[in-house]
C-alpha cells in the first residue's frame, strides 16, 4: 500500500488461505510514496464483523473508506436479521460498491475472507468489480513471491496453525524481494470462534521456529 497525496500507487502483500478449522489472512505493514517508505506501521487487515476479515492494497484513502463502508453494512445487516452476513453475501455486496464507481473509481485491490454456516471462504475483488473465490490468493506488488510459497506450500486437509507458519514464509519471501513491502506482518484467524489475531509474541516464536530472521 503506498501514501501519497491522493494518488498512490499500489504496493503491498496481502494474503489469505482457506484451511479446514478456519480462514487465515495476512498483511505486512510497509506504505510507501514512490520510493520514499512514508509509514512503516500501516494498518492492512481490517475486522468486518467477528467472521469477516478484509485485506487492501492499493490507494490509502479508498481502502480506509471501503472498509468503514463494509462494515457499517455488516452491523446493519446483523441488527436487522440478528443474524451475521454470509461471506458470499459480502463478497458481493463489496463488488457491487466498487462496480458502482465507475467515473470515480476505487483503486484497490481487495481480500475479503471468513467462516461462516458453510465453512471458510476467501475472495479476490479487483477495482472493477470483479469478485473470484478461491482456497488462497495474494494481491499487491509482492504477490508473486507468495504465490510461489503458497503454490508449493498449501495442501488440502491444511490447518489454520500450519497455514500461519506458510503465511510467515510466504510474507518474508516477499518483504525480502520487493521494496515497497516490510516492517512486520498481522496475521489473523477467523475460524467457528471469531476473530483469533496471533499475537507478536506468537509469531516471534513461530519465525524462531521456522529459522526465520
Amino acid at each position: 500500500m503506498t501514501n501519497e497525496p491522493e494518488k498512490l500507487k499500489t504496493g503491498t502483500t496481502t494474503l489469505g488461505m482457506v484451511c479446514t478449522d478456519g480462514v487465515v489472512m495476512a498483511t505486512e505493514h510497509r506504505a510507501t510514496m514512490g520510493t520514499l517508505i512514508a509509514h512503516t506501521d500501516t494498518q492492512k487487515l481490517f475486522r468486518i464483523d467477528d467472521h469477516i476479515g478484509l485485506t487492501t492494497a492499493g490507494l490509502v484513502g479508498d481502502a480506509q473508506l471501503l472498509s468503514r463502508y463494509i462494515t457499517a453494512e455488516a452491523e446493519l445487516y446483523r441488527l436487522k436479521r440478528d443474524a451475521p452476513m454470509s461471506i458470499k453475501a459480502v463478497a458481493t455486496l463489496t463488488a457491487n460498491i466498487l462496480s458502482g464507481s465507475r467515473y470515480y473509481p476505487y483503486w484497490v485491490q481487495l481480500l475479503l475472507g471468513g467462516w461462516d454456516a458453510e465453512g471458510g471462504h476467501v475472495y479476490s475483488l479487483d477495482a472493477a468489480g470483479g469478485s473470484i473465490p478461491d482456497r488462497f490468493v495474494a494481491t499487491g506488488s509482492g504477490s508473486p513471491y507468495v504465490y510461489g510459497v503458497l503454490e508449493d506450500n498449501y495442501k488440502d486437509g491444511l490447518k489454520s496453525d500450519e497455514g500461519v507458519d506458510i503465511a510467515i514464509k510466504a510474507l518474508t519471501a516477499a518483504m525480502r524481494r520487493d521494496a515497497a513491502s516490510g516492517n512486520g506482518m498481522d496475521i489473523v484467524i477467523i475460524n467457528k470462534d471469531g476473530w483469533q489475531p496471533v499475537s507478536a509474541k506468537d509469531l516471534e516464536k513461530k519465525k524462531q521456529k521456522l529459522n526465520i530472521k
